[in-house]
């Protein structure tokens, strides 16, 4: 039987590359992807381990298949907690892994459930489930590799996830939008999700939008993000491969000298 969460205060501090600082109260605790942590204070201590922590009786055989799931959406196989073991409030802070957005979920406003990116989790308050979800048609594997692997939070209290750039809500009311399937941060679980192509052949080949699109069907609130880490792999690549080219043009030019 999962746990209730625990409740934690926060508060997200900068701009372009945020931070999320959680503080605890005594024997409170918050989940972290490995890695995340940025700062914490004296009082609170941290462990590593296979699972979320949600369901205490949870076996040994239960947690090695929850965390080897988690190899599948790139994840580390163990998540970090943190443990205010002190005397009186104590901060920790986790931040995101690239410039953009860290948005804050209520679960319980969600019917306690939420679909997000494989790499979109950031924290949650212990008590929250952290697994993976398949999209059921399978054309999605096939063509929209992206979103194939998804993650699912579920709980009663807070998680943080995170976007890149800029993130837009929309609250769907048995609407349908088209999403590149990168742009996708997550969405409530109401929300039908399916991967189409982006129109005929010459808008495929030279429409640079990408072959095939998201469908967002139904009713219930989407997050999208303006720069995916894709696009800024992309972005920042071309100038890489200058960069490069620069250098070895001036160190030809020295030994030519």
């Amino acid at each position: 039987m999962n746990m209730q969460s625990h409740e934690v205060d926060y508060k997200i501090i900068g701009h372009d590359i945020q931070l999320v600082e959680i503080e605890l109260d005594p024997q409170e605790t918050v989940v972290a992807e490995a890695g995340a942590m940025m700062y914490m204070e004296d009082g609170i201590a941290f462990e590593t381990k296979m699972g979320d922590g949600s369901n205490p009786s949870q076996g040994f055989m239960g947690k090695l298949l929850q965390a080897g799931a988690r190899v599948l959406t790139g994840e580390s196989l163990f998540l970090t907690h943190f443990t205010n073991q002190g005397f009186g409030k104590k901060n920790v802070s986790f931040s995101a892994p690239y410039p953009g957005t860290i948005v804050p979920i209520e679960l319980n406003q969600f019917g306690g459930r939420i679909i997000v990116q494989k790499d979109a989790f950031l924290c949650a308050a212990l008590g929250t489930k952290v697994s993976i979800t398949l999209n059921k048609r399978i054309g999605a594997g096939f063509f929209g590799g992206e979103g194939f692997i998804l993650q699912k939070l579920e709980g009663d209290g807070r998680a943080f996830v995170h976007a890149g750039g800029t993130v837009v809500e929309k609250q769907l009311n048995n609407e349908t939008i088209r999403v590149d399937t990168g742009c996708i941060v997550g969405f409530e679980d109401s929300i039908n999700y399916n991967i189409e192509q982006a129109g005929g052949l010459k808008s495929m080949v030279f429409g640079r939008e990408g072959m095939f699109l998201a469908t967002l069907q139904g009713t219930g609130k989407v997050w999208l993000q303006s720069m995916p880490i894709s696009k800024l792999i992309q972005a920042v690549a071309p100038q890489g491969k200058n960069i490069r080219k620069e250098s070895s043009g001036l160190l030809d030019n020295f030994l030519q000298d």
